[in-house]
């Protein structure tokens, strides 16, 4: 699998996308979705997406479903932004997780919470998938560790 695996959102995805972040920004959170705000790097302009954080082990993450996206990019460079549902917005910084072992494990819990939503993106690996299958995955699915700043 590549480094460079990005796969663009289709015109409905994006409408459901602009609908999703439109309820978080106020205050209708989707089974636990959060509207991503994050500065661009060569713009510095704020990009804002709708994301499913998840907990793993009691540890907040953000995983690209759709691969090394604009946010994730962005994410690299800023090194951190905010998650917003309503008036409440969170101040975080990233970290980006490496692939290894521990990030299959992380992968593996967003799919058995997100997967009925993005198993799509994963090229036929789910949750059910086998270890290696995973650890083959994490290079196309980037995973940043979050640390609130409150």
């Amino acid at each position: 699998m590549s480094q460079t695996y990005y796969l663009r959102a289709s015109a409905s995805a994006q409408r459901l996308n602009k609908a999703v972040g439109w309820l978080a920004r106020h205050g209708i959170s989707l089974m636990g979705s959060a509207e991503l705000s994050v500065r661009g790097r060569t713009s510095g302009r704020t990009q804002r997406i709708p994301v499913n954080p998840h907990t793993h082990e009691g540890v907040q993450y953000l995983v690209s479903a759709r691969g090394h996206s604009q946010w994730v990019r962005n994410m690299r460079a800023a090194g951190g932004g905010e998650l917003r549902v309503g008036r409440r917005t969170r101040t975080f910084t990233a970290v980006e997780i490496a692939d290894d072992e521990r990030r299959a494990g992380i992968l593996r819990s967003y799919l058995e919470r997100w997967g009925w939503e993005v198993n799509q993106y994963f090229r036929g690996v789910t949750a059910k998938s086998t270890d290696a299958e995973l650890l083959a995955a994490c290079p196309d699915h980037p995973v940043f560790r979050i640390t609130f700043a409150d």
